[in-house]
């Protein structure tokens, strides 16, 4: 393990990641309004949507409505996730930058999630890579449950090298692995980074951690000794899975920025910003987020 990296970069996922989970709407001007805050932060990349099928996500029916609206920062890169190429055709109609693929190293979670197996969610995903590269998409592969499935318990690092092998043959430019039920400790995380650096550069790799223990910042803090500089966000820590209970939402943008500027990494993020962001979906959804930085400057004001 060496020194933390000079630069990391934070993708915020919260309007696609965070609203997914929610119950109450949000109407498309607030998206809207809400991801163009986002826009002046200084963060790189937002994944502002899902174009999966309205019925399994409600919260984001409107998808194709706010990627026509939201006003496009040329230093942010927007991305959505796309199930299959009749999203990715809806996705490209609303002009993503990047498209994100998913699926899960467990067998019972993509069952739950994708209604396939994984054998054959391959060749699904390999079509929209396919259609994403000729379109001059970027495009990530989401693998979730890369720790522990809510279904099956652990999850073995050969398992999640098995999809990484796969993705990566398929064409995706880098693969973003998911603790999507929060459970995963610090010794895993080392556990699964020195197998998977034995294959891959570690510029490949994003780390998307939910915060369901409270471990996520450790976690983050383990993935940085080993050289990973990217890793998923979402402004108050807004989020969770339809098909992963009990999970917490996503590790905390405020967080995260509290500490990586307290330990002198660029990050290109102003914090007021997002705690503007932050405060903004906040009162729209009427409810208090658990990001502890949120409330401390919410509270401090």
């Amino acid at each position: 393990m060496g020194r933390f990296p000079d630069f990391v970069q934070i993708k915020e996922v919260g309007p696609r990641d965070g609203l997914q989970n929610e119950k109450k709407w949000i109407s498309t001007e607030d998206k809207v309004t809400w991801i163009d805050m986002l826009s002046e932060s200084g963060v790189r990349e937002i994944e502002y949507t899902s174009f999966v099928s309205p019925k399994m996500i409600p919260a984001l029916s409107d998808s194709r409505k706010v990627g026509k609206q939201i006003k496009r920062n040329p230093k942010v890169m927007y991305s959505a996730l796309v199930p299959n190429r009749k999203g990715l055709e809806y996705a490209l109609e609303a002009e993503i930058d990047g498209a994100s693929i998913f699926m899960s190293a467990s067998e019972s979670h993509n069952l739950k999630n994708i209604n396939k197996t994984i054998d054959a969610t391959f060749p699904v995903l390999h079509d929209v890579v396919r259609e994403a590269k000729n379109a001059d998409k970027r495009v990530t592969g989401y693998i979730s449950t890369v720790f522990a499935c809510p279904y099956e318990g652990p999850i073995s690092p050969e398992q999640v090298l098995k999809v990484c092998d796969k993705l990566l043959e398929s064409g995706v430019d880098d693969l973003s692995l998911g603790d999507t039920i929060g459970t995963a400790v610090p010794t895993q995380v080392e556990l699964l980074l020195e197998e998977l650096l034995k294959r891959y550069p570690k510029e490949k790799l994003i780390l998307h951690f939910h915060d369901t223990r409270g471990m996520a910042i450790a976690n983050i803090m383990t993935a940085m000794h080993y050289g990973i500089n990217r890793f998923d966000s979402t402004v108050g820590g807004l989020g969770g899975c339809p098909y992963a209970p009990g999970a917490a939402g996503n590790v905390a943008t405020n967080d995260v920025l509290y500490l990586l500027h307290g330990l002198g990494i660029n990050t290109g993020i102003k914090e007021k910003k997002i705690q503007d962001a932050g405060e903004y979906i906040q009162r729209k959804l009427e409810k208090t987020l658990p990001s502890r930085s949120l409330a401390y400057l919410a509270n401090a004001q």
